[in-house]
């Protein structure tokens, strides 16, 4: 049975100067709106017409009185608890710290956004009920809390590091600041579970013939005598092939050790068939069901492949070493509250551009299970950052005792996910302390606390500490990088001469359409740019707005490199930024996927949080920028690809990262639409095969069109390559540009 509390709530609100002790106070003193659950504070001010559309103009700039206010949720309720039944009070998300009061007596309390809260209510329910929350100003609670010097967060946001919220919240190049407060996720009553407490599904070897399964359970009391456990394993693609196993139970905890004959293994996309099963554990006494849980998992084995001597980081699938595409999952709204109605429409967007890893960034929220079901069934990789990034976060008792908390809730919520291959402590944490020379293995939540939560909780998977993870061994490049650097020319030496093994962050700026600039600009900031308008939006709404890599600046020196100067209409901007990011994030893929030495690109990112200037390659309106469709192109399992010119020649090359050989037929044309090369040919799997070279010459000016079939298929698959120095011409590769089209394959 549950009673869902989602709706239409009061909600008082005023600056934390002012003294209120509880409900009647809260009424007789503070300011009154009508709020949403779930919901924001600013959301709600905004629909009653308080405040303006934080996303449109500047209009942000304004909203930081509110960082330091007070807000009380209330809401009464009718309920008629069943007797002999147990309940509890279920808060899937509270941003931030909250206190929680039911019927006029404190339940108790919490200060972390980033995880659910369960309060036992069942001696407190009775037919007519009293609901209060009142939420801390954030900035208010961060303040009583001790600063060190080893404490920092880049760009002056130490008020983030103490808080339990998302990080982008205090202001990122990614989203505004926006140190909002709400009850952001479902609430509701839900009966208390009396039997099975914790089941953890691990696969400790797999392969064709046979996988062991190693299944962990904890009951919430000691069973009676007679109990036992009643597993069924259902393959979801064959139902009709159960396999039921038997265990007697004598102790409240216990681990079962399971062989599965002939198991059906989850794959990464283009490796296989991501296979789930339903996995049924029932709790039996004399052929009555006590309790039962049904969950989805996967059999498969993963191991990370890291040497720093070696240059090496790859993942290894099932025995087999798997090469990775895809994006970095950064936040769905700058406003969480509204997630849920984003992410089925951005999780297509990864399907459709043929992710097979997506890298939840740590700056972030940790996704509702809809997320990873997906992932589960699509059999997209998940990179799975802890939410911390960017700092040199306390290393306190206290803030240690709040992650170990978090991480283990965490854990415990995702661990039977397929897709999850790796658990990451942090984005760019160590990089924060390596800046200004200090030891990254000096941070214990790192090194210490994640790990022996991991050890304790979820010891099959691989942990990294951060990303990217520098280990002690000084002076030598890091297996695992983040490239970003000067953003200079996209085949420059920085990019050409990196010798990462795995690229966890990379990016290049496009500019949003115009349809899309004119829903956030006034119509005095469209053009021309470095106006407020475009700062705004950019890198100006940090706390401090002097930040050397400014969107705005970049995506003007990135238009002047491509295509020589920038032009003087907004509407040639679009194009020729929307054109120089997309050749970019298409080479920065096939660099990586021609080399044998790259196991993984995880670019950034697919879609924005807020209306903005950035590397996105799908703008926060869902319009959908040139480079969307270059990368849908280039992240299939098998493309075809030509070589940067070498020896006066470029190398046609099939790159074939699925278990089947590819047959098939190959043209290749150039912008005359001549035919320049064509073969009947075929490739190994998880191979790179020269099919042949074609005569080329730097000096040139050429695009080529490569076309190809598969045997078997009737499909035709394109690519291209643009053989030409800069400055490149905008009416040329708009030409050019009518060739490598359409763009519905």
């Amino acid at each position: 049975m549950t009673l869902n509390l989602n709706g239409e709530w009061d909600l008082y609100y005023g600056p934390c100067s002012v003294a209120v002790e509880d409900l009647e106070s809260a009424r007789q003193k503070l300011s009154f709106v009508k709020a949403k659950v779930p919901g924001d504070t600013y959301l709600d001010l905004h629909r009653a017409g308080i405040i303006d559309d934080p996303f449109f103009a500047d209009n942000f700039h304004r909203l930081s009185k509110y960082e330091l206010y007070q807000w009380w949720y209330h809401r009464d309720f009718d309920f008629t608890p069943a007797p002999g039944k147990q309940y509890e009070l279920v808060f899937k998300g509270l941003d931030t710290v909250s206190t929680i009061w039911l019927n006029g007596k404190k339940i108790g309390s919490a200060q972390n956004a980033l995880i659910e809260h369960r309060f036992e209510v069942t001696d407190l329910l009775c037919e007519h009920n009293s609901l209060v929350v009142k939420i801390e100003s954030p900035i208010a609670w961060a303040s009583k809390h001790q600063y060190d010097a080893e404490d920092l967060s880049w760009e002056g946001r130490e008020e983030a590091v103490w808080l339990r919220k998302p990080q982008h919240s205090f202001g990122w190049d990614i989203a505004p600041r926006l140190v909002s407060s709400g009850i952001w996720k479902d609430v509701y009553i839900i009966e208390k579970d009396v039997g099975i407490k914790e089941l953890y599904f691990a696969t400790a070897n797999a392969n064709r013939e046979s996988a062991t399964l190693d299944v962990f359970y904890v009951l919430h009391s000691l069973p009676e005598e007679g109990t036992k456990i009643v597993l069924t394993l259902r393959p979801l693609s064959q139902p009709d092939r159960p396999t039921v196993y038997e265990f007697p139970v004598e102790f409240s905890a216990g681990h079962l050790s399971v062989n599965v004959k002939e198991p059906l293994l989850w794959w990464p996309k283009g490796y296989g068939n991501p296979e789930l099963y339903e996995a049924r554990v029932s709790l039996v006494k004399e052929n009555k069901v006590i309790d039962e849980r049904v969950t989805r998992i996967g059999i498969r084995t993963v191991h990370l492949e890291r040497s720093v001597e070696e240059g090496l980081f790859r993942f290894v699938v099932n025995g087999v070493p798997i090469r990775l595409r895809g994006s970095n999952w950064t936040p769905l709204d700058a406003f969480h509250s509204r997630d849920a109605k984003r992410l089925d429409s951005v999780l297509q967007l990864a399907e459709d551009l043929g992710c097979n890893v997506l890298r939840c960034w740590g700056g972030g929220v940790y996704e509702d299970d809809k997320f990873y079901d997906f992932c589960d069934e699509h059999g997209i990789a998940i990179w799975q950052d802890f939410a911390m990034a960017c700092a040199r976060y306390p290393q306190s008792e206290e803030f240690a005792s709040m992650i170990k908390e978090e991480v283990t809730a965490t854990v415990k919520r995702l661990r039977n996910h397929p897709s999850i291959f790796l658990w990451a402590g942090d984005n760019e944490c160590d990089l924060a302390y390596k800046a200004e020379n200090l030891r990254p293995d000096d941070n214990a939540l790192t090194r210490k606390v994640i790990p022996e939560v991991l050890k304790r909780t979820d010891p099959y998977r691989p942990y990294i500490p951060s990303s990217p993870y520098i280990s002690g061994e000084e002076g030598m490049p890091m297996p695992e990088d983040h490239l970003w650097g000067p953003r200079d020319y996209y085949k420059s030496e920085f990019y050409t001469q990196n010798t990462a093994s795995f690229i966890s962050e990379i990016g290049y700026h496009g500019c949003p359409s115009v349809q899309s600039l004119k829903k956030f600009l006034p119509e005095q900031y469209l053009w021309p740019p470095q106006n407020p308008g475009w700062r705004a939006h950019s890198v100006d709404h940090w706390k401090y707005g002097n930040r050397s890599h400014n969107r705005v600046e970049l995506m003007l020196n990135q238009v002047r490199e491509v295509f020589g100067e920038v032009p003087n209409s907004l509407e040639e901007f679009v194009m020729e930024s929307q054109i120089a990011q997309a050749e970019a994030l298409k080479f920065f893929v096939e660099r990586a996927r021609l080399s044998d030495n790259i196991w993984g690109i995880i670019w950034w990112n697919i879609i924005d949080p807020w209306p903005q200037f950035s590397d996105s390659v799908v703008d926060y309106y869902f319009e959908k920028k040139l480079a969307y469709h270059y990368l849908k192109r280039v992240q299939r399992p098998f493309i075809i690809s030509l070589t940067e010119p070498q020896n006066w020649a470029m190398k046609v090359v099939a790159i074939n990262d699925t278990f089947s050989d590819a047959e098939g037929f190959l043209e290749i044309r150039d912008d005359e639409e001549k035919l320049v090369f064509s073969k009947e040919f075929s490739a190994e799997r998880m191979k790179r095969s020269v099919l042949g070279k074609i005569e080329a010459r730097r000096g040139e000016r050429k695009l080529y069109v490569i076309t190809w079939t598969l045997k078997g298929s009737e499909k035709s698959f394109r690519n291209h390559y643009i053989l030409a120095y800069p400055p490149l011409e905008l009416q040329e590769y708009l030409n050019w540009l009518k060739l490598i089209g359409p763009f519905n394959d």
